[in-house]
């Protein structure tokens, strides 16, 4: 198969304990990547550089980590960290999630099967404390046709499932900074520049959920942040009028909603319950 890169952004609010486990979960999978990029997001704290310092110790050959002086914010870590990654293939992960240990492989699978496509990821289990307790599913949609559809109204991807060819992401533009809008961001341009997507069905990574995880989806500064974001789709042409109002109007809406109520909206209408 293919080789491929794993590229990692940290910063110093990260969990060490989750950190090390979305780690191991990316050393154990059943085709082992030959690169492994930690992007440092600014100065770390102890127990995160032990953790990280550990392994390029232990993987001498594998491990490459770049660190940013200041943090910098997570588009901006992950565009330095793609550009110093070697491969075509690259495998994004984050410092707190969980992929089953046949992901990579069957990511590159189907890559080799369709060497026209350029994004693969897949349908995302939300998990609190440990995989064990997963309180919601993510479901997306499947073929390119489904995918750019929905991507007109929401975020088509889970962003730690994806698995990208660099050099599309590169004509996109790659990374920019964009207040939690880093991923939906990226493949919309990449979308524009003709990608052909696709996403498993099947739960190929367990995703943390935080306490404050729908609260940070709302709010005054993430609701300028989407609606600037939207906006920017309509006038390029990527959204219709009519794309772009009911968009906006939704977003609008849960942005200023109490806290509790959209939560509510997330888990039991944006999501599917695992019972």
């Amino acid at each position: 198969m293919e080789k491929y890169s794993v590229l990692m952004s940290v910063y110093y609010k990260e969990n060490p304990i989750w950190l090390k486990e979305s780690i191991e979960s990316m050393l154990n999978q059943t085709v082992k990547c030959d690169e492994f990029v930690i992007v440092k997001d600014g100065k770390l704290t102890n127990e995160l550089n032990n953790i990280i310092n550990g392994y390029v110790k232990k993987y001498r050959d594998l491990f490459k980590v770049i660190e940013l002086k200041e943090n910098k914010g997570l588009g901006i870590a992950l565009k330095i960290g793609l550009e110093n990654c070697k491969n075509e293939f690259v495998a994004r992960m984050d410092a707190d999630d969980y992929s089953v240990p046949e992901r990579c492989e069957k990511e590159l699978e189907m890559f080799e099967k369709n060497s026209d496509l350029h994004i693969i990821g897949s349908n995302i289990a939300e998990f609190t404390e440990n995989i064990e307790n997963v309180i919601s599913y993510r479901r997306l949609p499947v073929n390119d046709k489904e995918i750019k559809q929905f991507s007109k109204t929401r975020n088509p991807f889970g962003h730690p499932s994806v698995m990208f060819k660099k050099s599309k992401v590169m004509e996109a533009g790659n990374y920019r900074n964009y207040y939690l809008c880093e991923d939906y961001d990226m493949w919309i341009r990449m979308i524009k520049c003709n990608a052909n997507c696709y996403n498993f069905k099947e739960i190929l990574v367990y995703m943390r959920i935080s306490k404050d995880f729908y609260k940070r989806r709302g709010g005054i500064k993430y609701l300028k942040t989407i609606l600037k974001f939207k906006k920017e789709q309509y006038k390029s042409g990527f959204y219709s009028l009519k794309d772009y109002i009911i968009s906006s109007s939704a977003s609008t809406v849960i942005c200023l909603m109490p806290n509790v109520i959209r939560d509510f909206i997330y888990r039991k209408l944006l999501r599917s319950n695992p019972k």
